[in-house]
């Protein structure tokens, strides 16, 4: 009998064990290696300027800040045109209902301290959040915008619509991520999304802190019609499993 009474109390710690690292992470909501779905934050999270939550306005959106060798993203021409007729491009604020996002429980064969091991591996391997965060402005591009990005110089990939990634302004925004970083942007504390940096955006104004991004990365943090957005932006660390139709080719970098 003693033997069972020495198995039950290693379960046990074995839970609370799993239990407190759970309790720990930065993100949740991600499920297995899919990173093309939106994840959110802990219900206890709060954006505290302490923490380096940081609130941004947005203005002066009739960029015309010119492209030379880099693209113009679309959004941004509309913009342009949308000036010139004196018509001001309209935020509005949209209201999403939460997402439940299912956690699937891991097991091993090799009983209750595999499963501890699988679990501290779930934890601390893949995308994850980390540093301080500050307000950036979101767009989204499309079509032939998508082509050729300037982190490359073979041009021999681009994304789709349906690829994570995003381009940074061209110039002046001197703390901006750098070609092939990952960054987590957040919408509230209940639509956050990872994206890899691939482009650089001439639209976007000199020295603003704008992130242009795919259709399918906007759409998971809100509507398209919604057009520009402000949300919270943050690095990111690697993926443990790489995606290349979501993320591009792998650099040394990466």
């Amino acid at each position: 009998m003693r033997w069972l009474a020495t198995v039950f109390t290693i379960q046990v710690l074995a839970s609370l064990v799993e239990a407190a690292i759970m309790n720990i992470t930065d993100t949740r909501g991600i499920e297995g290696n899919r990173y093309d779905k939106a994840h959110y934050l802990p219900d206890s999270h709060s954006f505290d300027p302490r923490d380096g939550w940081e609130p941004v306005n947005i203005s002066n959106l009739n960029y015309k800040y010119s492209a030379s060798s880099h693209k113009d993203h679309s959004f941004h021409r509309a913009l342009r045109r949308s000036s010139q007729g004196n018509a001001p491009a309209s935020i509005g604020t949209s209201k999403y209902k939460e997402k439940n996002a299912k956690t699937s429980s891991t097991s091993t064969s090799t009983g209750v301290l595999g499963k501890v091991i699988q679990s501290l591996a779930t934890i601390f391997a893949g995308l994850v959040g980390k540093g301080s965060s500050q307000g950036v402005t979101i767009t989204w591009y499309t079509g032939h915008d998508l082509e050729n990005p300037s982190c490359w110089s073979n041009g021999n990939w681009s994304p789709t619509d349906q690829s994570y990634v995003g381009a940074v302004t061209l110039e002046g925004w001197t703390t901006k991520p750098e070609c092939f970083d990952f960054i987590e942007l957040c919408n509230g504390e209940k639509l956050c999304i990872f994206v890899r940096i691939v482009d650089t955006c001439a639209g976007c104004a000199k020295g603003s802190r704008h992130v242009d991004l795919t259709r399918t990365a906007f759409g998971k943090l809100a509507n398209l019609d919604e057009g520009v957005l402000t949300v919270q932006m943050r690095s990111a660390t690697e993926p443990d499993n790489w995606d290349l139709a979501l993320w591009g080719p792998q650099t040394t970098k990466s």
